[in-house]
């Protein structure tokens, strides 16, 4: 058994940076400007004001990642809140919250949202056809996962 989830036209995209890909994913999103303008922004602390200033948009701001950020990101996908997440990461340096960037993308690949980690993967992302209408998400069915048997634990 599965669920369909209806993403709307207006897609709601959380967009997100480490340190060393900020400039990368302002200068990306400056010249997808034209497409992100249709949709609902979020972005974590410096990098959603950041965006704010170049794009001259409207971006929902959270906390910084390390601050919990990342976290509500997580909470909005686990919720059904947010269709599409724009993650610029630095591969190379290690992050002082390297689990809670783990955490971000397994909910998003758990519960099968737009995932994209790369500048190549963003174009393809934001030029789909799909990107301008209704898309029909089928979500995981985790029913045996939620009605597993679970042990307890004796201490």
């Amino acid at each position: 058994m599965s669920t369909i989830r209806t993403i709307g036209a207006r897609k709601r995209i959380a967009l997100v940076a480490h340190d060393y890909r900020k400039a990368d994913l302002l200068d990306w999103a400056a010249g997808k400007r034209d497409t992100l303008i249709r949709h609902e922004l979020y972005a974590t602390g410096t990098t959603g004001k950041l965006l704010q200033e170049e794009l001259q948009l409207p971006v929902t701001l959270l906390l910084s990642g390390p601050l919990g950020g990342d976290q509500q990101i997580g909470s909005l996908i686990a919720q059904g809140s947010m269709d599409m997440l724009i993650f610029f990461w630095d591969p190379m340096n290690a992050q002082p919250h390297d689990t809670d960037v783990k955490a971000l993308l397994r909910l998003s690949v758990a519960w099968n949202i737009l995932l994209a980690c790369d500048r190549a993967t963003a174009d393809f992302l934001v030029s789909s056809p799909f990107m301008n209408g209704e898309y029909a998400l089928q979500l995981p069915d985790y029913t045996d996962y939620l009605s597993r048997d679970i042990k307890e634990d004796p201490l």
